[in-house]
């Protein structure tokens, strides 16, 4: 059958060293965005992803970025046929810092190794190792049928680790060259190692500090203990005021109005796991009312990321001058982020924390919410397929309890989005020892040979 000869032959590039001899080039290059000197890397690693989707018949285009802050993107196109269908793959090849000397057993992070069902090296989760897999899948297909049977854009940015800038931008200034009838890309990890995932979007994030800010220069707490007030105990009372002790958000006006009952038929049906090397989950804690599902994916997260008051390595016997907290809201697309630091305002100033400031982070660095309805004939399309290759019904959640910048080809580019992860929990994605499992690369190969193939048939998913 044609089918199961395009998916050997994908995951015949995981045991006959294809897809390994792939993933070293491209984790060789060190694309760090976070550092400006490595921008050249960024082109070098586009330039040589270009030449690799040139051999698939693609023509491609690096696109300088229109922010000053962000790195090049590709994009690259293969056109079958003005009356077909056309497809938008995405990935990044930037990364995080690559830590070097912080790895164990003297791993290298840009060279790729091998240990056991391990692949070590830093992108090989997030994200060359996943747009690798898509590549050789597309490969994988034309080498069986000769033919996609769609059209295809590829859009690659080096941005990606540092908020995805300019990358709205591009989206609406070449819109024409990357509408598309559906997104289907990989990025992320499975919500459980051993089931697909298939995610409709993600939650969208907004960060912001909190500062209590009430005089120049400590004094002894000695002298003027008890006299002048302190503004870590100030701040820490503020944050109280705004999520309870079992996490309970008491901002009413940053939580969407319900779960949508489509939303709650899909979780119902996920049991939340701990992974291995993951925390245990505490079922006290969150919205009460809830199922754990649904206040990873169907609610909105407050959470409080770091927060400090003095020296915390050195502490003095003095009452600090400044207190600050980065916090951080995860919502769902049932909200308005534009009501959120006017709603903690609100609540502060009612609680009497008027000496509290709120202080937003960049607009650039935050990414919208977005969601698919479970039973979009595009989700059920890609359901169906999975099931169809691997024999196991998929995890499908209708976004993402994590964020990535898929506003862009949802609200922007206006197509339905399907998000194919191939890593997991434990894969140490953005530290030390980052990695991809070989189970899940020859898994992940079959899935995207089999979504692709099934895509150029008669039977591909109803278009919206």
């Amino acid at each position: 059958m044609p089918r199961n000869q395009a998916i050997a032959t994908a995951t015949a590039f995981a045991a006959n060293g294809r897809f390994l001899a792939d993933l070293t080039r491209r984790v060789a290059i060190a694309t760090e965005s976070q550092k400006p000197e490595r921008l050249p890397e960024c082109f070098r690693y586009l330039s040589e992803i270009s030449a690799d989707f040139g051999r698939l018949g693609f023509s491609g285009e690096i696109i300088e970025n229109p922010d000053p802050t962000g790195g090049p993107l590709l994009i690259a196109r293969r056109h079958e046929g003005d009356d077909l269908p056309t497809l938008l793959v995405y990935g990044h090849g930037d990364v995080v810092a690559g830590m070097e000397g912080a790895w164990a057993n003297g791993r290298d992070p840009w060279r790729v190794s091998v240990e056991g069902e391990r692949i070590y090296g830093r992108g090989t989760a997030d994200n060359k190792g996943q747009h690798t897999i898509v590549m050789l899948a597309l490969e994988a297909v034309l080498a069986t049928r000769g033919v996609l049977g769609f059209n295809t854009v590829a859009l690659i940015e080096t941005s990606e680790e540092t908020g995805s800038a300019g990358l709205r931008e591009v989206c609406e200034e070449h819109r024409s060259k990357l509408v598309a009838d559906w997104l289907i890309a990989s990025d992320g990890p499975r919500l459980a190692m051993g089931r697909p995932t298939l995610d409709g979007g993600t939650r969208g994030t907004v960060d912001f500090d909190l500062v209590c800010d009430l005089r120049s220069g400590a004094h002894h707490s000695g002298n003027w203990g008890g006299l002048i007030a302190n503004p870590a105990v100030i701040l820490a009372n503020a944050i109280a005021s705004l999520i309870s002790a079992t996490g309970r958000i008491n901002v009413r006006a940053i939580l969407p109005a319900e779960v949508p009952p489509s939303v709650r038929v899909a979780l119902a049906q996920i049991e939340l796991e701990t992974e291995i090397d993951g925390p245990e989950l505490d079922p006290w804690w969150g919205e009460p009312g809830l199922s754990q599902p649904e206040r990873v994916f169907g609610w909105t997260a407050l959470e409080v990321l770091a927060m400090t008051a003095g020296t915390p390595a050195q502490p003095i016997n003095a009452i600090p001058p400044q207190a600050s907290a980065r916090l951080q809201i995860r919502y769902t697309v049932d909200t308005n982020p534009a009501t959120f630091m006017p709603a903690i305002r609100d609540h502060l100033d009612e609680h009497g924390f008027h000496n509290v400031a709120v202080a937003p982070k960049a607009k650039e660095s935050d990414w919208g919410a977005t969601r698919l309805d479970p039973e979009h004939p595009l989700m059920r399309w890609a359901a169906a397929s999975v099931e169809k290759t691997t024999g196991v019904r998929p995890t499908i959640l209708p976004n993402a309890g994590g964020s990535l910048p898929n506003d862009c080809f949802a609200d922007i580019l206006g197509m339905p989005t399907v998000w194919v992860p191939h890593s997991y929990s434990g894969c140490s994605q953005h530290a030390p020892d980052e990695h991809l499992l070989k189970p899940l690369v020859v898994e992940g190969l079959a899935i995207m040979t089999g979504l692709f193939w099934d895509l150029g048939t008669s039977g591909r998913p109803g278009q919206s």
